[in-house]
């Protein structure tokens, strides 16, 4: 895939997802059912994460944060604060701006922030084995995310995003994706993008199957760092 191009934010593209029928609709009568299921026997872990964010950490248990959705549109994702409040983005997006510009050489195998000083004890745990995550069901059952898409950006990053990742907008974000059971950090930003489209142009119902299929033994990997 040829990945030159200007950028040029992509936020402004509001309008309603791009879904195929009758495959579209097979896919969110799809996501429902799972997200409903899985919430049933997960209750007792949500509500314990909830209790444990809340006491050990001032703030809200939930971390609320606009992102963008499918044809652009922003929408309120939900997780499980990780951070202490308040914390300061700056760092992050520093580091954000210097990934996708190809400034960045991996430490330990990962492209990520090492030793960030804005996550908890319990925000670490959190973050390894993704259960921050979790609350995204109900950004499922909203119609705000897919279990399988990409992941939704932030409308900071998608502002520096390159114009061949533009078809990524196309469908909604999932909790999980290709990019996600290939490699997440140690993958470039850029060579995650390049998933997100590959994902798009290839997405069928089996294909979201096996990224589910590939979905725990991937997040069990990172948790075992």
């Amino acid at each position: 895939m040829t990945t030159t191009g200007g950028t040029r934010p992509l936020v402004a593209r509001v309008g309603r997802p791009r879904i195929a029928m009758p495959g579209g609709l097979v896919k969110r009568c799809a996501d429902i059912v799972l997200a409903s299921l899985l919430l049933v026997p997960l209750l007792p872990v949500l509500l314990a994460v909830f209790l444990l964010v809340r006491t050990t950490s001032s703030g809200p248990a939930l971390f609320r944060q606009e992102r963008v959705g499918a044809g652009g549109r922003p929408f309120v994702l939900l997780k499980f604060r990780s951070m202490y409040h308040g914390a300061d983005e700056r760092t992050h997006r520093e580091y954000v701006t210097r990934l996708l510009r190809g400034h960045v050489e991996a430490e330990d195998g990962l492209y990520k922030l090492m030793d960030d000083d804005r996550v908890t004890p319990v925000g670490g745990f959190l973050r390894r084995f993704s259960l921050d995550e979790l609350p995204q069901l109900l950004n499922v059952l909203r119609g705000d995310m897919s279990l399988v898409g990409p992941r939704p950006a932030l409308p900071w990053e998608v502002a520096m995003f390159p114009t061949w990742a533009r078809s990524r907008f196309d469908v909604r974000p999932g909790i999980t994706g290709l990019w996600q059971v290939s490699g997440r950090n140690r993958l470039t930003m850029l060579a995650g993008l390049e998933l997100d489209v590959e994902y798009v142009s290839q997405r069928s119902l089996w294909f979201d199957v096996a990224i589910l299929f590939r979905t725990l033994p991937a997040v069990l990997r990172r948790g075992g760092r």
